[in-house]
């Protein structure tokens, strides 16, 4: 992690930990803590990868932890997730670790049913018999239950998706609830690596990003939300509730600010419901301040904030008015899963986390020539070449100090931002992850 200058206390924030999740105790709802059901430590030995051997305990799970918060109007939010988010997840994990330990069987669709036995189900009623209860009298023994549909089979991965996108809510309703209280300032991306039961899960809530190098392969982990990504949830939630615009904006966009001269005449807009363009009769409504304005990098909310995920921003409001920006900003992360035991890696097989320090200026493609050729250098023996690894790809993204500024390769200008980059082996001496 560096930090470029550009915040007093560096608002990128990290945590890595390994996990032990093991069912409460008396079905409690206390944080876990070191003397309970938590087995924790400060971080992973670089080299030592992702183990096998999830269950060290009979009656649980080893979890593994990674995390990058990327904070903005101050350092608060990103510090307040980057030491609590990872119990969230883990209280949500103990309340379905029996389910997850018993991978033969499917997650009951009530806790406490004994799961249906497949076979015994097989047969298909139509609408009209499932309606009728099936065959036999009402209440007789051979009368199946009543049912309009067959019932959803939900995969164990799915609780686990679950589990995470919960404990992100959980997250930022803490940080709504406590934030005067403990002085908790401005608001954070975040992006969380899970690692259980042999997969991984990639959870990003913001612009952060994450890409597997699998023999020189970039595999994207995760995607940005911003307002440009998510033109279309934003301006419909604008168009279904527009008190939220305050009267001073409008949830259409247009190419470029519409000018009062322009009223009457046709010009191009698209809607929430639109990916494409059409033209449009400009009426007096037209002329307010867009919902969405700028490209790229430059497009804001409201003119405001750059991001569209995240935890805290409760306070946010639109420059010198009353207008929240937080009901335009979700806490929902977007999860993908990666099953580690489906492919063969090697020793320069790797997932990289990163804010978006690294990445406005390095392309996927950069990051992931600069690791394959990094790493093959290094003695497969030291312990540190995941750690120098990640070290070159930060100085690469902050650059050289020249006449001109920083500068990054063929003469580019380097990230005048905090930059935080995890560099995670797929592989453990020679045992897959």
């Amino acid at each position: 992690v560096i930090n470029a200058g550009k915040s007093t206390h560096n608002e990128d924030q990290a945590s890595c930990e390994v996990l032990f999740v093991k069912k409460k105790a008396g079905g409690t709802n206390s944080t876990p803590n070191k003397n309970s059901s938590t087995k924790r430590r400060s971080s992973l030995p670089n080299g030592e990868g992702l183990q096998l051997k999830d269950n060290s305990d009979t009656d649980g799970i080893n979890l593994y932890y990674w995390s990058l918060f990327d904070g903005h109007a101050g350092s608060g939010a990103a510090v307040v997730a980057s030491k609590l988010l990872q119990h969230h997840i883990l209280e949500q994990l103990q309340e379905i670790v029996d389910i997850l330990r018993n991978s033969a069987v499917l997650p009951p669709t009530c806790l406490g049913e004994e799961p249906d036995n497949p076979a015994s189900n097989s047969r298909t009623l139509t609408r009209a018999a499932s309606l009728r209860g099936g065959v036999g009298a009402p209440g007789s023994p051979s009368t199946p239950p009543t049912r309009f549909f067959t019932e959803k089979k939900i995969p164990h991965e799915c609780l686990v998706i679950g589990a995470i996108e919960s404990a992100f809510k959980e997250m930022d309703l803490q940080i709504e609830r406590e934030r005067t209280v403990y002085n908790i300032s401005g608001g954070c991306t975040a992006l969380v690596v899970v690692y259980l039961l042999g997969k991984l899960y990639v959870a990003n809530a913001g612009d952060s990003r994450a890409i597997i190098i699998r023999n020189g392969e970039v595999i994207p982990m995760s995607s940005e939300f911003t307002p440009e990504t998510e033109r279309q949830r934003l301006q419909y939630l604008a168009y279904m509730q527009p008190h939220l615009l305050g009267n001073e904006f409008t949830h259409l966009e247009f190419p470029r600010r519409v000018q009062r001269k322009e009223v009457g005449k046709r010009m191009l807009y698209r809607d929430f419901n639109m990916t494409g363009w059409a033209y449009k009769t400009i009426e007096e409504d037209d002329l307010k301040f867009p919902l969405i304005y700028g490209e790229g990098k430059k497009a804001r909310v409201m003119a405001t904030i750059g991001v569209t995920r995240g935890l805290g921003d409760h306070d946010l409001k639109v420059h010198d008015s009353n207008i929240y920006i937080k009901p335009f900003l979700s806490s929902s992360p977007e999860v993908r899963v990666y099953d580690l035991l489906q492919y063969e890696h090697g020793p320069d097989d790797v997932l990289i986390l990163a804010t978006d320090g690294l990445w406005d200026v390095l392309l996927n493609e950069e990051v992931a020539e600069a690791v394959t050729n990094f790493l093959p250098n290094c003695d497969p023996d030291d312990p540190h070449r995941y750690t120098l690894a990640a070290q070159d790809l930060v100085m690469r993204a902050r650059g050289v100090l020249k006449d001109r500024g920083w500068r990054i390769s063929n003469d580019r200008l380097g990230s005048g931002d905090d930059i935080s980059v995890y560099v995670i082996p797929l592989i453990h001496g020679n045992k897959q992850a």
